[in-house]
């Protein structure tokens, strides 16, 4: 696979970072809750992440986690897509942890420092999935993993290489490195097909990270194999058409197709098509390990 250096040019920030936090209209919109910052000693280091835990939490509650997507951060991911709300109407904590130098070391060399100098983020992820769940009453039967870009690369790589999350929510994403041997694990899969940083034929993206990963349909593919799925049943409205398979012992894995959608994450006022964060923790909602 080919994947090539991700740059810092501050015009990229603003260009990906503006997939992740410009979509969902105001992003300072009212919460109830609370968030609190940490560090982790991990491999050497130390390692940071934010919580949000809403007034009232769910007890023992789920836990999700989300990751930002290249040149992002856990801040921006917090403030641009909306799991705050979700979160204080459902009674459940979200983690927000920064990747070293913005990015994720998801497998196949991607992304960035990370990727090149084999960072240990399955190690911080799984520590800081810990560090909370002594802290809080986590129920570790719903531990859910979800990001953007390259962020979504991160979920899958915790899907592949750890037996933590109960299911996984992936944006604009898609799976690199070796996932010879993966948990079973129910999977939603967002993805435009106009996306050209991460395309959904799988061919090498355009902009900083030329990533050259399976089609989306591909990897779909390949998780109603692991999860020993039925034939998948199609359904459309508007621009968005659902493909989902149901699987053995109540997983699912979901593929929704949005028509004409660029690298983004899918939000409510986007003409109307999906609001992705509420879609994805219905589909958290409905499975655990």
């Amino acid at each position: 696979m080919r994947i090539a250096t991700l740059a810092a040019a501050a015009v990229t920030v603003v260009l990906l970072v503006a997939g992740i936090v410009l979509l969902r209209g105001d992003p300072g919109t009212a919460t109830t809750g609370s968030t609190s910052l940490h560090e982790v000693g991990h491999d050497g280091g130390t390692r940071s992440y934010r919580v949000y835990r809403p007034a009232t939490l769910s007890e023992p509650a789920p836990l999700v986690v989300m990751l930002h997507g290249g040149l992002g951060t856990g801040e921006l991911a917090q403030r641009g897509v909306g799991w705050d709300a979700v979160a204080d109407a459902e009674g459940f904590v979200v983690a927000y942890p920064d990747g070293v130098g913005r990015a994720w070391n998801a497998g196949g060399g991607c992304c960035g420092n990370p990727g090149r100098t084999g960072v240990d983020d399955v190690g911080f992820l799984t520590a800081m999935v810990d560090e909370i769940a002594r802290a809080l009453p986590i129920d570790r039967a719903r531990i859910y993993f979800t990001g953007m870009s390259n962020g979504a690369m991160m979920a899958y790589a915790m899907a592949c290489r750890t037996a933590l999350a109960a299911a996984v929510g992936a944006v604009a994403g898609t799976q690199l490195g070796d996932c010879a041997q993966p948990d079973p694990v129910s999977v939603m899969h967002v993805h435009g097909t106009d996306d050209e940083n991460i395309r959904y034929d799988g061919a090498p993206g355009s902009g900083v990270a030329r990533i050259d990963g399976p089609s989306v349909p591909e990897l779909n593919g390949f998780w109603r194999t692991v999860d020993e799925c039925a034939a998948p049943v199609s359904t459309s409205s508007d621009r968005v058409t659902t493909l989902r398979a149901t699987c053995r012992d109540g997983r699912a894995v979901d593929l929704v197709t949005v028509a004409g959608a660029g690298h983004r994450w899918p939000g409510a006022d986007e003409h109307g098509a999906l609001d992705a964060t509420r879609m994805i923790w219905d589909f958290f909602a409905a499975h655990h390990r």
